[in-house]
């Protein structure tokens, strides 16, 4: 099943499709408000904006309807981070909260090695563009 990620719709099919994507989401908000509260501080947006923001990009990026495009309009992953300053600590605390989410879920190994994989790269393209001062 592996090789079928990231063809067509079968990662956000993997995922649950929607309901299963704005779960691992919530999951998602929910670990980093408790365990990494640095990192939660920074969004703006209340958590229900930022959870339906996160959910509908995930679920075009994975391959389902694109969401974020239909509500919100396009999106430049480094855009919308551009007022953060992002050092590998925050990279990888956003990273570690994603791998929480996923094993909380009930997705194959595959997968959550999978979507972590893919985010990483996203994680390190905002990294990389992140504000120095």
């Amino acid at each position: 099943m592996t090789s079928q990620y990231g063809q067509g719709d079968a990662t956000f099919q993997a995922a649950g499709a929607e309901p299963g994507i704005r779960e691992l989401v919530t999951q998602f908000y929910a670990n980093m408000a408790t365990n990494h509260p640095q990192l939660f501080e920074l969004h703006t947006d209340t958590t229900t904006a930022a959870i339906d923001k996160l959910a509908s990009f995930l679920c075009g990026w994975m391959g389902g309807p694109r969401l974020y495009q239909e509500k919100y309009g396009p999106i430049s992953i480094p855009g919308v981070h551009a007022h953060l300053v992002v050092d590998d600590h925050l990279r990888d605390e956003w990273l570690a909260c994603m791998a929480t989410a996923l094993k909380s879920m009930d997705y194959p190994q595959a997968l959550q090695t999978y979507l972590l994989e893919q985010l990483s790269k996203p994680a390190q393209m905002i990294r990389k563009t992140s504000r120095t001062d």
